[in-house]
């Protein structure tokens, strides 16, 4: 990985019209069109179940949409609000208002394009898959508990944000159920649930929305809420750009929700980017993937619109339509801004019980229960992650979540990087041969006042302090010269070199030669800059542990040691 590099920014969009065809445009004409239809209905339902109109979540689909086709990494990425802001888009419009969202939108767009800038796209990828599980699964269950009241129509107002509380007060109104609303609500969940079943081309969905939105206006006396009702009519006038107010008491209060949005929308779009790869064969570019991501939340926060991030269920639905270039997002993009002008007053018809049905089936796609089942069979470790990611996303905070999470899978990666770290010591013979591949062997004696000390794998603040604390705990008569094996590590930090420093200053204080062998040509490089060559000497630093060996005898002889 290296951050200093060139900007590695090289959308797909560019490369792909380099050599287009008509037929190519024909088959992406059709994926646009196709997914432009299922991400209508997904669009307002997500922008209502994060506090904000179905305006926001069509224009946030148009304008993140076309962003993301136009400048990310991948070929057939969507675009576009999805579940998984939901609960974190509630809470930041809940404590800070719109305004505060679109502040901590904009930075965390900022935070996006500072991880593909320093080219931090391929480390998102190694969050351990028992995280993702347990924030997608905490996730869905967060969006189900929202589509209650609306589902039952149980009516209530100002229903509380936390999930037990929520649940306490939908336990005691279950009495106020409105038989209408709950019948147009399973009547919907029945279409989209059958609609696959006749043709998997069918989107369920919008199915669902066009016929029960149809008879619940053409049957005379049924009386459920529509989206009219709540919002009043939803106006076709594109919005203008305005701006907000950016200080820093504001860049402080929304830096961590800006934090979670940047790294939910990264771990998310990456997510299905590899997905998508896996399908179609092409290779994603996941720092300019995180750029356009980035992009398209700064500037959707400018008309009004909420995160924005790679939508998996949208993408498969464009690869299974035949779209294969960044066209086809675009397209789509173009088909909802046609609806937006054109079809905007019908869709104040839609029963928000015909919507809650949509965002029901939503979570339980996205909750992946198959999965949890399968890591079940997994190590304890990951069973817990999965456990605590999850609890702590729907009991408390999705940014206490995602930080938990992330703090989890470093000390998970440290914990297995030091299991997988190994320090032998040898005396007396050393088989040189010992630990790769090759079949010629060869013995070098070592004589009695030498030590060899073997590093494999990385020379890191963690396997630091355990070969120090070797170093302090082995017994014996103390060596005339201490050999510390390098070739097997190929990286060193700033805590590995300072602890070396200290043991080469009390060896040194004790009367005993230090000899470093097989140090890489970027270890030893940061050797170099710390000075370390210069303390211990740069005839002491062998590139090969012949050498090293033959040294260490000359300073420690057979007669010295007896």
């Amino acid at each position: 990985m290296n951050l200093t590099g060139p900007l590695d920014f090289k959308p797909k969009l560019f490369s792909a019209l380099s050599h287009y065809s008509s037929a190519q445009f024909k088959t992406d004409l059709v994926a646009g069109i196709v997914v432009g239809i299922v991400a209508l209905p997904l669009a307002i339902a997500f922008g209502i179940a994060s506090g904000v109109s179905p305006t926001v979540g069509l224009i946030t689909a148009i304008i993140g949409g076309f962003i993301v086709s136009a400048l990310g990494g991948c070929t057939v990425q969507i675009g576009g609000p999805t579940g998984a802001f939901i609960v974190i888009v509630y809470n930041i419009i809940a404590n800070y208002g719109l305004e505060g969202l679109a502040v901590a939108t904009f930075m965390a767009g900022l935070i996006l394009i500072a991880l593909g800038v320093f080219r931090l796209g391929t480390v998102i990828k190694f969050i351990p898959y028992p995280i993702v599980v347990g924030f997608t699964a905490g996730i869905a269950l967060t969006i189900f508990s929202t589509q209650i009241n609306d589902f039952f129509g149980l009516g209530l107002k100002n229903v509380p944000s936390e999930f037990i509380p929520k649940w306490g007060v939908y336990l005691s109104n279950f009495g106020n159920v409105d038989w209408a609303t709950l019948s147009v609500g399973l009547a919907s969940l029945a279409i989209i649930l059958l609609t696959p079943r006749l043709s998997r081309r069918l989107p369920g969905a919008l199915i669902a929305i066009i016929l029960v939105t149809a008879v619940v206006s053409l049957i005379p006396g049924v009386d459920v809420e529509t989206i009219g009702d709540r919002f009043g009519s939803l106006s076709t006038d594109i919005p203008e750009p305005h701006g907000f107010e950016l200080t820093m008491a504001n860049i402080n209060r929304l830096l961590p929700s800006a934090f979670t949005i940047a790294m939910l929308g990264a771990i998310e779009s990456l997510l299905s980017a590899t997905v998508a790869d896996g399908v179609t064969g092409s290779r994603t570019n996941s720092n300019t993937e995180l750029i356009g991501q980035g992009m398209a939340n700064v500037i959707v926060p400018f008309f009004g619109g909420i995160p924005v991030t790679g939508a998996i269920a949208r993408t498969m639905t464009n690869i299974t339509n035949g779209g294969r270039t960044p066209v086809a997002g675009i397209i789509h993009a173009v088909v909802l801004f046609l609806i937006y002008l054109f079809l905007m007053p019908l869709i104040n018809l839609v029963p928000m019980s015909c919507l809650a049905a949509v965002l029901i089936v939503v979570a339980y796609n996205m909750s992946g229960w198959r999965t949890i089942r399968g890591i079940f069979h997994a190590p304890k470790s990951d069973i817990s992650v999965l456990a605590v990611t999850f609890l702590l996303t729907v009991i408390f905070d999705l940014t206490i979540a995602i930080e938990m999470g992330l703090m989890l899978a470093i000390i998970l990666f440290l914990r297995r990087v030091m299991e997988n770290t190994e320090i032998k010591v040898y005396s007396q013979q050393l088989d040189i041969a010992e630990g790769s591949e090759t079949t010629v062997h060869e013995v070098l004696n070592v004589n009695p006042g030498v030590s060899v000390y073997e590093i494999d794998g990385p020379f890191f603040f963690g396997v630091a302090t355990k070969f120090d604390e070797m170093m302090r705990t082995t017994l014996g008569r103390k060596p005339k010269v201490r050999i510390i094996r390098m070739r097997k590590v190929p990286f060193i930090d700033s805590t590995a070199i300072h602890n070396l420093e200290m043991l080469i200053k009390s060896s040194h204080e004790e009367n005993i030669h230090v000899v470093l062998s097989g140090v890489k040509e970027n270890v030893r490089h940061s050797l170099e800059q710390a000075g370390i060559d210069a303390l211990i000497g740069a005839d002491h630093i062998c590139d090969h542990i012949t050498k090293a060996v033959a040294m260490a005898n000359k300073l420690a002889p057979v007669e010295a040691a007896d």
